[in-house]
C-alpha cells in the first residue's frame, strides 16, 4: 500500500490540479481517464502519465489502482463514481458534487455501503485564512455568532469566459456560476456557523454572454443557532477582484482583510495572527510539457489551488492507510456534498419562484 496507485478521470483539472497534488502526497498516479483516446494519450504523456485510457472499468482493471480521483463536468459524477465504487475503489470527487441533491444523496448512499473512503474536493477548507476563522469563532473570540456578510466580486467572465469548457455555459452539465461557487461558499458557512436553514435568492447574468446560465447570485439566509446572512457573488464585473467575509458576534466582529485576519471588540481593531499548524506546504514546480500549465489563466489557478489540495490528498491518503491526519481541519466527505448540493437545489428554487423563502 506504500505504492498507492490512484486514476485521475478528467483532463482538466485533472492534469492541472489532481496529477500533481495527488503525487506530492505519495500517489503513484498509474493513469488518466478522458474523453478521446488519442487527445488523453497526449495529455497523458504531456504529464508523466503511463496510461491513458477511455473507459474506468477498463482503467481499474488494468492498472489495479484502489483509488479514482474524479474532475468531470458535474453531471458525469455520479456514474463515474458509482463505477469506482462497485469496482472497490476509494474515491475522490471534485465539486459540484453531483447534478441535485438526489443525486448526491445516492452517491453517497452508494460509498457508505460500499465501506470506502470518500471526499470531496474542497481543498480551501485548508486555506489558513479561512480555518483560522473558523477556529476563532468555534473559540468564542466574537460571542455567540449573529450576522454573517459574503461579498464577492470577480472578473473571471470577463477574462476568461472565451477559454472556459463549453459544459460550463450548460444548465443540464451544471454550468453557471451558482454550482461552480456555491459549494465552496456553503462550506466555508457550514464550517464555521453550522447549517443553513431558510434562503431567499435570485440568480442573474452581469457580463455573461455564452448560455442561459448565471454569472451572479444573491441570497438572504438564515442558519442554525439564528445566525443571519447575506450573499452576492458575482464573477461577472469588471476591475479588481473584491472579497468580504465578515461575521458578527455578540462579543467583537471578524473577517478576512487581504491575506489576513481583523478582529474587533470593546477593545478596539486588532490582527488575528493564523496559527502556526494551519500552514500549507511549498508545492514543487509542476513538471511535464503540457502547454496548458503556460497559460495565464492555468498559472493563476494554480497559484491559488495546488498548495491545498496536497494537503487534501495526503488526508485521502491517510484515510485510505488508516494513518493520522496531515492537518488539524478535517477533510470533506460526500456528506458535505450532500448538503451543498440541497442549498444550491434550494437557491435555484427560489430563484425560480421570484425570490420566495424556501426552507432546507
Amino acid at each position: 500500500m506504500a505504492n498507492l496507485k490512484v486514476l485521475v478521470v478528467g483532463t482538466g483539472f485533472g492534469c492541472r490540479i489532481q496529477i500533481p497534488a495527488l503525487r506530492e502526497a505519495g500517489f503513484d498516479v498509474a493513469g488518466l481517464v478522458g474523453t478521446d483516446q488519442r487527445r488523453t494519450e497526449e495529455r497523458a504523456r504531456a504529464n508523466g502519465v503511463f496510461g491513458a485510457f477511455t473507459d474506468l472499468g477498463e482503467a481499474i482493471q488494468t492498472t489495479q489502482a484502489a483509488a479514482v480521483a474524479i474532475s468531470t463536468p458535474p453531471h458525469s459524477h455520479s456514474a463515474l463514481t458509482m463505477q469506482a465504487l462497485s469496482r472497490g475503489c476509494h474515491v475522490l470527487c471534485e465539486k459540484p458534487f453531483a447534478r441535485d441533491a438526489a443525486e448526491a444523496r445516492s452517491m453517497l448512499a452508494a460509498a457508505t455501503a460500499a465501506g470506502k473512503v470518500h471526499m470531496l474536493g474542497h481543498e480551501f477548507r485548508y486555506i489558513p485564512q479561512r480555518a483560522a476563522v473558523g477556529r476563532a469563532i468555534a473559540e468564542g473570540l466574537i460571542g455567540e455568532p449573529r450576522a454573517v456578510s459574503m461579498v464577492q466580486l470577480l472578473p473571471h467572465i470577463p477574462q476568461w469566459e472565451n477559454s472556459m469548457p463549453a459544459w460550463w455555459f450548460d444548465p443540464a452539465e451544471g454550468g453557471g456560476w451558482l454550482g461552480a461557487s456555491m459549494p465552496h461558499l456553503a462550506d466555508q458557512l457550514r464550517t464555521w456557523l453550522g447549517e443553513m436553514t431558510s434562503v431567499s435568492a435570485s440568480l442573474s447574468a452581469v457580463t455573461l454572454t455564452r448560455g442561459p446560465v448565471d454569472d451572479t447570485f444573491t441570497g438572504r439566509f438564515a442558519m442554525t443557532g439564528g445566525v443571519e446572512g447575506v450573499i452576492q457573488y458575482c464573477a461577472g464585473v469588471y476591475g479588481p477582484m473584491m472579497d468580504l467575509a465578515h461575521v458578527s458576534g455578540s462579543h467583537g466582529s471578524i473577517w478576512t482583510e487581504g491575506a489576513g485576519i481583523k478582529i474587533a471588540d470593546k477593545n478596539g481593531t486588532r490582527d488575528y495572527e493564523i496559527p502556526a499548524d494551519l500552514a500549507l506546504p511549498k508545492p514543487q514546480p509542476v513538471g511535464g510539457s503540457d502547454p496548458r500549465h503556460q497559460e495565464e489563466r492555468w498559472k493563476m489557478l494554480v497559484g491559488m489551488e495546488l498548495a491545498p489540495y496536497i494537503i487534501l490528498c495526503r488526508a485521502f491518503r491517510a484515510a485510505i492507510l488508516s494513518e493520522a491526519s496531515p492537518s488539524p481541519v478535517v477533510p470533506a466527505t460526500f456528506a458535505d456534498g450532500v448538503a451543498a448540493m440541497e442549498i444550491i437545489d434550494a437557491f435555484r428554487a427560489s430563484a425560480a419562484d421570484g425570490g420566495n423563502v424556501v426552507e432546507l
